[in-house]
């Protein structure tokens, strides 16, 4: 006898359906085909134990079970729970009262027979709803993360005796229902941490501002205790909230990598990563013998924070440089090929040097000559070019440190980041990938943000002063276009509700005003770095 059974199989973050054939025949043998891995392979004695403990006895039969198809890698053990419901239906141990072909059945089995979690769970569940399933039974720890998708009746089970009692009509299992806009809505725009708890650092807290109107990157160079990573885990407060499908997008990719908690339904908040100095290339791009995302992907639509810049070895910083133009990465090895989206902002911070007090206003540096030169080629030329603000940041003054008045709230500057993205909305609204200004491409950047003659006089002889490179060009005015926004969207008479008045702002031209803060934030791009003197 033979009977499907259907599941899925996750590559990069979306998933395919793979289908369960498990045919019964005279003899006694068990085989498993179709480009199955160990983990998969070793489901026989899952499964025999997981029948055994719900009163069914293992087949003396010849059981061969197929997973369609056969020449895509099977990863895990989430196929355990619909191979046992094939082997039974096919054995004719239950006969169901509910076809198997309208559910996918995933979840791996225990020995007692209880249903573990399983990975990805959501984009299996989209694909359900695509393929018109009319269900979907999963392990009860990620029913709330797969009920995230609507027009799916999505049942949550705890072990392989509630999938049998449902399929044969024994007992009814009650679908989980979650609102998925009100979910949204209710949970967004709750944070821990807000930037009225950081004492002084006004220039340091306008960049971070530029920096999320923008959706630029930045860099933070200073001394220690100058509030680098303290400011930095304030970011993702003043950044713009997720969109719903941005959220969906978001959750696929931490469901993939299993990094969703037990009862998780859908993220609401922008990811903030932030791996230590000592992770690998594979770790922070993503790969592996089982392939996961990496640190980039799972800070895809959030904030990638990597504290003390140049202690990261040279080979993971510079595998960043291709992921940060393109916004995704493409992992091939000789057995897959898995594409990952990396649209994340990267927000870096270093000592200035070695001892970390090189410039500080009170303390002296204890380098010797060419340190702090060296110190700073361990990041390259190309990797810099990419970074849009590099920031000095100073010690915060005691008096400031003391000071009881309320420092500017994240809502405030929150506020400000959403109306200067109004703009880039409009701006960009018939570009199907581009959404904010530091994604423009050479094209829309030639339409954007042309410059006066004073503006191009300006430019002409601070890059040719500097020698900056033609990267470095694109990244100013990107930045001097985001400054125009957050000029021209918080002016007075600005109306963020009025389609005029939004069209308007998006098409004001970029002034010397805007320039001239724009050009200020390429600190690493000065001869004379580390020295307090203007441009």
């Amino acid at each position: 006898m033979l009977i499907k059974t259907y599941g899925a199989a996750v590559q990069g973050i979306d998933a395919i359906i793979v289908t369960i054939e498990v045919a019964s025949d005279k003899g006694v043998s068990f085989s498993l085909v179709g480009m199955a891995d160990t983990a998969v392979r070793e489901s026989h004695e899952r499964v025999v134990s997981a029948m055994t403990q719900c009163g069914f006895s293992w087949p003396r039969r010849r059981i061969v079970v197929n997973l369609s198809p056969a020449d895509v890698r099977k990863e895990g053990a989430a196929y355990d729970l619909p191979i046992a419901i094939g082997i039974l239906a096919a054995t004719e141990q239950i006969r169901c009262s509910h076809p198997l072909e309208s559910y996918m059945i995933m979840g791996e089995l225990s020995l007692d027979g209880s249903v573990l979690p399983i990975r990805g769970a959501l984009p299996m569940a989209i694909k359900a709803r695509e393929l018109g399933f009319k269900g979907m039974i999963v392990p009860k720890a990620n029913v709330s993360e797969a009920a995230v998708v609507n027009n799916l009746d999505v049942y949550g089970v705890s072990s392989l005796s509630e999938v049998i009692d449902f399929f044969t009509g024994k007992s009814s299992l009650a679908p989980t229902v979650v609102n998925t806009r009100q979910e949204f809505t209710r949970s967004s725009g709750i944070f821990d941490c807000d930037f009225s708890e950081v004492k002084g650092q006004k220039p340091v807290k306008r960049a971070f501002e530029v920096a999320c109107a923008g959706g630029h990157n930045i860099l933070l160079v200073g001394p220690p205790g100058s509030g680098k990573s303290m400011m930095a885990k304030r970011l993702p407060t003043i950044l713009p909230p997720l969109t719903l499908s941005e959220a969906l997008e978001t959750t696929k990719i931490h469901s993939v990598a299993g990094r969703l908690k037990s009862g998780s339904r859908l993220m609401t908040s922008r990811p903030y990563r932030s791996p230590h100095h000592t992770i690998s290339p594979v770790a922070l791009v993503g790969g592996g013998s089982n392939p996961v995302p990496g640190e980039i992907s799972l800070a895809h639509n959030g904030v990638l924070f990597m504290d003390e810049f140049p202690e990261f070895s040279r080979q993971v910083l510079e595998v960043m440089r291709q992921p940060l133009e393109d916004r995704h990465i493409t992992i091939s090895r000789a057995k897959y090929t898995i594409d990952y989206p990396t649209g994340f902002m990267l927000v870096a911070s270093m000592n200035p040097c070695p001892c970390g007090y090189y410039n500080h206003p009170t303390k002296e540096c204890t380098c010797s000559p060419g340190a702090v030169q060296k110190y700073l080629n361990r990041i390259s030329g190309p990797l810099l070019d990419r970074i849009d603000l590099q920031v000095e940041i100073f010690p915060v003054p005691f008096d400031s440190l003391i000071d009881k008045n309320p420092a500017e709230t994240s809502a405030d500057i929150r506020d400000r980041v959403i109306r200067a993205r109004l703009l880039q909305d409009h701006r960009f609204s018939l570009e199907r990938h581009i959404h904010c200004n530091a994604q423009m491409t050479h094209r829309l950047l030639s339409v954007h943000t042309t410059l006066d003659g004073e503006c191009t006089r300006l430019l002409r002889d601070t890059m040719t002063r500097l020698d900056m490179s033609a990267r470095a060009y694109d990244r100013i005015l990107k930045v001097a276009r985001t400054i125009a926004d957050l000029d021209y969207a918080t002016r007075e008479h600005f109306d963020p509700t009025d389609t005029k008045s939004i069209s308007e702002a998006a098409s004001s031209p970029i002034l010397s005003d805007h320039l001239y803060e724009a050009l200020a934030y390429r600190s690493l791009d000065r001869g004379s770095w580390g020295k307090t003197s203007g441009l």
